[in-house]
C-alpha cells in the first residue's frame, strides 16, 4: 500500500486542560507554537478513523510532552499503523456450496459486508473480528479472530462441496517488515479448534492464544523473548539485565521485540518462578517453551497466561 504523505496527516496540539491549540495538517502547521509552560499532548494521524472501511489504513503517533519556562521542546511523532486490516480469499469450493452465500466481518465499531467475491481488504481497530456467513436469511458465525494494531490477515475460506466436515485444517505463515505484521490463515466451513490447547501436542501458539481468552487449563507453546513487564504500551524489556521475578513474556517466534506480539505469562511465587525466571535464568531467553494455564484478555496490557500448573521445556 501507499504510504501517505505526511504534510497531509492531521496534527493535533492540545494542553492538559484538553483545550486544542492547533488541529489542522501538518503541511500547514506552524514551524513553532510559543505557549506557557506545562504539559501538551501532540498527535498525528494520517487519516480519520472510526468505523471499518475498506481500504482505508490509518498511521499515526502521540507523544506526551513536557515543556519547562524559557526553554524549548522538540516533538518527533514515529507514525506507525494504528488499525489493522482482514482480507478474505474464498476458494471455488465456497461458491459450489453456497452460491448465494456472502461473507461479512463485524467488529465492535460495526461490521463490513465483503459480498461473494471478496477481493478487498477491510480495515478494522484492534481487537477481535468475528467472520459470518450470510447464506439468505440465515446468518452463521465462522470464527473469531483478535488482531493487533498492524496485523494485516489473509484468511482463506474453503468448504467441502459435500458440506461441512468435522476436519480441521490450518495452515499458518507470518512474515515481518518495518511497519505491518502480515499473517495468513486457513479456514474449512465446519471445522473446529475444540481440540486446541488440551495437550502439549495439540497446544495453542501464541497467536492462537489471543484468540482463546477465557479458556482454563489449557497448553500455550512460545518462545520466551522478554521479561520486566509494565502496563504502559512499551514496557517490556527484551535483553538482560532483568529485574523482576513475577512475569516473562512469550512470542510466536525468537526473533520478537515488540510487545504487542507477545503474550504475558505470571510467574507466582514457587516452582514456575524459580524454574523460569529471566533474573536467575537469562540464558532462557529464545528457548521454546510450553505452559499450561489460564488465558487472560489481558495482563500487563496485553492477553496473557495465568495460574500456571504445568511446564516443558524444550
Amino acid at each position: 500500500m501507499e504510504i501517505p504523505d505526511t504534510d497531509s496527516f492531521i496534527l493535533k496540539v492540545s494542553n492538559s486542560a484538553g483545550e486544542i491549540l492547533y488541529e489542522g495538517s501538518y503541511g500547514n502547521s506552524p514551524e513553532s507554537m510559543l505557549v506557557n509552560p506545562g504539559t501538551y499532548t501532540v498527535s498525528a494521524v494520517s487519516r480519520e478513523f472510526s468505523k471499518p472501511e475498506f481500504e482505508a489504513p490509518q498511521f499515526g503517533d502521540e507523544q506526551v510532552v513536557v515543556v519547562k519556562a524559557g526553554a524549548a521542546t522538540k516533538v518527533l511523532l514515529q507514525c506507525s499503523q494504528l488499525n489493522c486490516g482482514l482480507r478474505l480469499r474464498v476458494s471455488d469450493d465456497f461458491h459450489v456450496s453456497y452460491p448465494e452465500g456472502s461473507l461479512y466481518v463485524s467488529s465492535a465499531e460495526g461490521k463490513l459486508d465483503y459480498g461473494n467475491s471478496p477481493d478487498r481488504t477491510g480495515f478494522f481497530k484492534p481487537g477481535n473480528l468475528t467472520v459470518f456467513l450470510q447464506d439468505g436469511n440465515t446468518s452463521i458465525q465462522l470464527l473469531t479472530r483478535n488482531l493487533q494494531a498492524k496485523d494485516m490477515l489473509t484468511l482463506g475460506i474453503a468448504c467441502p462441496e459435500a458440506g461441512p466436515s468435522s476436519g480441521s485444517t490450518s495452515e499458518v505463515s507470518i512474515t515481518v517488515d518495518t511497519l505491518r505484521t502480515w499473517s495468513e490463515d486457513e479456514w474449512t466451513i465446519g471445522s473446529s479448534d475444540s481440540d486446541g490447547g488440551v495437550s502439549v501436542e495439540t497446544a495453542y501458539s501464541v497467536a492462537q492464544a489471543r484468540d482463546h481468552a477465557g479458556e482454563k487449563g489449557v497448553w500455550v507453546c512460545g518462545y520466551i523473548v522478554g521479561g520486566d513487564l509494565s502496563s504502559n504500551k512499551n514496557g517490556i524489556r527484551f535483553e538482560p539485565p532483568f529485574e523482576s521475578r513475577t512475569c516473562i513474556a512469550i512470542a510466536s517466534r525468537s526473533s520478537v521485540s515488540e510487545k504487542a506480539s507477545c503474550l504475558s505469562v505470571q510467574l507466582t511465587k514457587g516452582t514456575f518462578r524459580d524454574m523460569l525466571n529471566l533474573v536467575d535464568h537469562a540464558d532462557l531467553l529464545g528457548r521454546k517453551v510450553f505452559l499450561k494455564g489460564d488465558i487472560e484478555a489481558s495482563y500487563y496490557g496485553i492477553p496473557g497466561l495465568k495460574n500456571l500448573s504445568d511446564c516443558s521445556l524444550k
